[in-house]
């Protein structure tokens, strides 16, 4: 059974655990050296009350993360976040993800959210099929934005509605 929570500090060397293949292994993440535990633990400080990090735990073990992150730092785009979820190895294709997924774009709408966003580098069928699932639009291919493992990759956008936006908008609730 997969329980969804809030994450705490410390979660942070299992969610550095989690996250380093993605980023030795893979292009799926952009940077080039995987955060260490400390650098996780300051990550989901950053969040504060108003953009979520949750785990999944399986077996009593952290086998997942998920988080949102402002879209873009300007006032107007308030409303929106970035959205992403990892899942460890050895539970994918097991719902840990999509679990992950739904609580954090649910707790995402109870705030007040209006959009989230997914940034996915191409090609990831897996990762499209999961933003497919959970009410994700395909919005558009930015071509060529990372070099990575000696190529370049491109990378897909997909869209999700969140809460119906206000006319003014209420700013977002934190969500503690």
């Amino acid at each position: 059974m997969t329980i969804v929570r809030p994450a705490r500090p410390d979660d942070a060397a299992a969610l550095a655990a989690i996250y380093a293949p993605y980023v030795t292994d893979g292009v799926v993440s952009f940077e080039l050296e995987p955060p260490d535990a400390a650098e996780m633990a300051r990550r989901m400080a950053a969040g504060g009350d108003r953009h979520p990090w949750l785990v999944a735990e399986a077996d009593g073990a952290v086998c997942g993360y998920a988080y949102a992150s402002p879209f873009r730092t300007r006032a107007a785009y308030a409303w929106a976040v970035e959205t992403t979820v990892y899942v460890a190895a050895d539970v994918q294709g097991r719902g840990c993800g999509r679990a992950l997924y739904a609580e954090l774009l649910d707790r995402l709408t109870r705030q007040g959210f209006t959009q989230a966003v997914g940034i996915i580098a191409l090609p990831n069928e897996a990762s499209v099929g999961l933003h497919k699932r959970l009410g994700f639009r395909f919005v558009g291919v930015n071509e060529q934005v990372g070099w990575k493992h000696g190529r370049w990759i491109d990378v897909g956008v997909w869209q999700r509605p969140l809460a119906e936006p206000g006319d003014p908008p209420r700013p977002p609730r934190p969500f503690r």
